[in-house]
């Protein structure tokens, strides 16, 4: 008995052994399974450049990349320009993030809508695509003041994508509001982001290599764990003394030159894959420009090098979309000219403005398909080419109500200032100023008031006196001449009235922001309005009222609905035009032909659809389906100085665009 009981109580702790010993193999077998199965599916190891190529999932992998920004399209056609990005063969599409959009009033974030950022990346997921993400941010981008918000303006000492303090202070607060949304649709996650980039084309700008680190610190500590990237010429790059990031990805944007840039690429990283992360696909345009392109034949040529060379490639653009509203930026020549930039960003791309199919998109199509290795295509790659929406030419609308600029301005909330004050410096929208649009500065001034001198202002003026027009020096006249962007002229008028002598007059200065400068140095100085002092007959003018003319959706609602419209006659100066139409059944796409106004804003039953211009070269706004309605649609214009012919006041539509009649080749 005793013998028995005490072999029975030392098989006990044996038994817990192997039991143990057992559990501990089925776990690590587990492991290696779930581990296994991980890799299958994408998420176990993400994008890698340890080697002369790309691997994905420890696998080689060509990035076949093409740029569409969510907000430069209504949300409505996310997945239609998707679905043809993956039926051109890609298996990415890359975005910027416009953090203008984003926290366009300073403290106040906005991610819905169009801004809905998780969203579009979750239906590039939701399609098998992965994403690139170029959070900023400094986006250039052909976008006002290249993304960044312009209440960063409003601080006199503001130097822009640098170490600055207030600057970084305002950068990391839109991090935290931004990265968070996105570091759990990161590929080790279970999410399509594979790669980040920081910071955008810095060498082209500055060489602070400070700045630079702490933006690459500033994503990583808020969870940014999958490649990281930066894009740059191949000049800024190899120019002397310029800094380069550790542990970060360099790529390459350009145009042409393709054998050269990617040859030079490789000897800066030498064992290290190649990656065009801006290969542009077309242009852009300015206003009195001719419209640009780049021929079919060079872009195919061009990208087939490209493919041959084994480099990765990111189209710029894939997708162009529009510039709506007031977001088009400029540009400074070499000379410090400055160019705005029209409201289409159709770019020439493979997909047009209206998310067409182009012939270029098809002859890139033969192009990948032919160069790229079957597994680096996307998944479950359409067979066919996605339709494109379909467009309709609704009646013209006849503009048959007028609001004078006079009247406008008592819906508007005005600003009491002893002087002339830069719309970034205006004390509203949490003292971040008024950020895009117009800005009206009015005073009375003395009966025997003869001579104005505005010491400098941008980007573009109008003087009245009793609603009277004066005659001005123009900012940028009529042949495309532009106005130097650092040297904003004096201006001189001598003052006339149609009022009675003795009797005070009513001055007002209408100025214009055309956008601001999205690229180089010239950041800095984009302010808008008035910049300097005003004197009336040689002494500093005091005591004025500012109406800032942004028309929001809410302004432009309750301006729509007012009953203070009078019938359309002859006008020539600033004010609203109206206009109604009917559309009967579900509406379709369609072009605004604004070939019958001068100059100013078009706005779609409330929301703001884009500049227009007489002087070209983009004659039609693009109207997508989504801001129509079955019913009754209104079409109001804010129109400087009136139709072309005096008698005829109407917008029509057409199934094309009209961007240009003359073609500039780039090369």
């Amino acid at each position: 008995m005793t013998m028995g009981t005490s072999i029975r109580l030392h098989k006990k702790p044996i038994i817990f052994l192997i039991l143990l010993s057992l559990c501990f193999t089925i776990w690590m077998s587990y492991g290696r399974t779930k581990k296994t199965s991980l890799s299958r599916y994408g998420k176990s190891e993400g994008l890698k450049a340890e080697g002369p190529g790309f691997t994905l999932d420890g696998k080689p992998f060509t990035i076949l990349s093409g740029a569409t920004h969510y907000f430069r399209i209504v949300p409505e056609y996310w997945e239609d320009r998707l679905l043809k990005l993956k039926a051109m063969g890609l298996n990415t599409v890359e975005t910027y993030v416009a953090w203008n959009l984003h926290e366009e009033v300073k403290g106040k974030f906005v991610f819905d809508g169009q801004l809905d950022i998780v969203k579009f990346v979750e239906k590039a997921q939701e399609l098998g695509l992965y994403v690139i993400m170029r959070p900023g941010p400094y986006i250039c981008a052909e976008w006002d003041l290249g993304g960044l918000p312009s209440w960063l303006l409003r601080d006199p000492k503001m130097n822009l994508r640098t170490s600055y303090r207030p600057y970084t202070d305002a950068t990391g607060r839109f991090f935290d509001e931004l990265i968070p949304k996105l570091t759990p649709l990161q590929y080790s996650k279970g999410g399509p982001i594979i790669a980040w980039q920081v910071e955008n084309e810095y060498l082209s700008f500055g060489n602070d290599s400070f700045y630079m680190r702490h933006l690459k610190r500033e994503m990583t500590r808020r969870g940014v764990s999958e490649l990281l990237i930066t894009s740059d010429g191949l000049y800024q790059m190899k120019k002397e003394k310029k800094f380069h990031l550790s542990g970060v990805l360099r790529t390459a944007n350009f145009q042409r030159n393709e054998t050269h840039v990617l040859k030079g690429l490789k000897e800066l990283q030498p064992n290290k894959p190649l990656m065009v992360t801006e290969f542009w696909s077309g242009w852009f345009d300015h206003w009195g420009e001719d419209h640009h392109i780049l021929s079919l034949d060079k872009t195919v040529q061009r990208v087939t090098n490209i493919l041959a060379m084994g480099s990765s490639i990111n189209f710029y653009m894939f997708h162009g979309g529009t510039n709506f509203g007031f977001m088009n930026g400029a540009n400074a020549d070499k000379h410090g000219r400055y160019k705005p930039t029209v409201t289409s960003y159709d770019y020439d791309a493979p997909v047009s403005e209206a998310g067409d199919i182009t012939d270029k998109y098809k002859a890139l199509r033969k192009v990948i398909l032919n160069n790229v290795p079957f597994n680096s295509l996307p998944k479950h790659m359409p067979k066919s080419i996605p339709p494109n929406t379909e467009k309709t030419i609704y009646e013209p609308v006849e503009m048959q109500e007028f609001m004078p600029l006079k009247t406008l301005l008592k819906y508007v909330t005005s600003v009491e200032s002893e002087y002339p004050v830069p719309m970034e410096s205006l004390p509203i929208n949490n003292n971040g100023g008024q950020g895009y649009g117009y800005i009206l500065y009015q005073t009375t001034i003395p009966p025997s008031a003869k001579q104005l001198k505005i010491e400098s202002y941008r980007d573009r003026a109008k003087v009245f006196v009793d609603s009277k027009e004066q005659n001005i020096p123009e900012v940028m006249d009529y042949k495309g001449k532009y106005l130097n962007v650092n040297k904003t002229k004096n201006v001189k008028a001598t003052l006339s009235s149609d009022q009675e002598p003795g009797e005070e007059k009513t001055l007002e200065i209408l100025v214009e922001n055309m956008g601001r400068v999205n690229f180089l140095k010239n950041i800095n100085t984009q302010r808008k309005g008035i910049l300097g002092e005003v004197t009336i007959d040689g002494k500093k003018h005091k005591r004025w009222t500012i109406y800032p003319l942004d028309f929001k959706p809410k302004v432009m609602d309750k301006l729509t609905n007012k009953i203070e419209w009078s019938s359309v006659s002859k006008r020539t100066g600033p004010g609203l035009y109206k206009g109604k139409f009917e559309i009967s059944g579900e509406p379709k796409d369609t072009y605004l032909l604004m070939s019958a106004w001068k100059k100013g804003s078009c706005f779609i039953n409330g929301r703001n659809l884009g500049r227009y211009w007489n002087i070209g070269p983009q004659k039609t706004l693009y109207l997508p389906k989504p801001w129509l309605r079955s019913g009754e649609n209104t079409i109001v214009l804010f129109e400087l100085e009136g139709s072309i012919k005096e008698e005829e006041f109407e917008v029509t539509f057409v199934m094309e665009p009209q961007l240009g009649d003359k073609i500039q080749e780039r090369h």
